[in-house]
């Protein structure tokens, strides 16, 4: 079973980096001020293996003080280093209440793990802050054959 999966984790990254652009789902989790689930779409542009960029439009799914919340986000990723396995990248995400800068790691734009800290625009009447340090790892699946 093991070999299966590595042969279609092989497929599926070689099949995105020979793309110039990669679009899919994206789910991560995310911890800050609470457990988010987030789900959404991501669009990639490698760039010749000069740089590559990543924009994501999630929903953040959360369950704050007995309340079920969806907070829409927008994210922007950038990768100086596309050509290795393992890339830092630079993130940077904005919702109604929250801008997030982050930092951290991907295994070939797959895979992201980031850490940050979130800078409160607005707070939410009934649903507590959300700001502080974060951590969040990501999925995301290409769908460009």
């Amino acid at each position: 079973m093991k070999k299966y999966i590595l042969i279609l984790f092989v497929l599926i990254t070689s099949i995105s980096f020979a793309q110039t652009n990669v679009y899919g789902p994206t789910l991560s989790y995310q911890t800050q001020s609470g457990n988010m689930a987030k789900i959404g779409g991501f669009y990639l542009h490698n760039s010749n293996n000069n740089f590559t960029y990543k924009i994501d439009a999630t929903a953040n799914l959360a369950h704050f003080r007995n309340k079920f919340v969806a907070i829409p986000e927008v994210g922007f990723t950038y990768y100086p280093k596309p050509e290795y396995l393992l890339m830092p990248m630079i993130e940077a995400e904005v919702s109604p209440y929250t801008v997030t800068p982050k930092v951290g790691f991907s295994v070939l734009t797959i895979v992201d793990f980031t850490f940050g800290y979130g800078i409160e625009t607005n707070t939410k009447k009934d649903l507590k802050p959300i700001k502080g340090f974060t951590f969040s790892f990501g999925l995301n699946i290409p769908l460009t054959w």
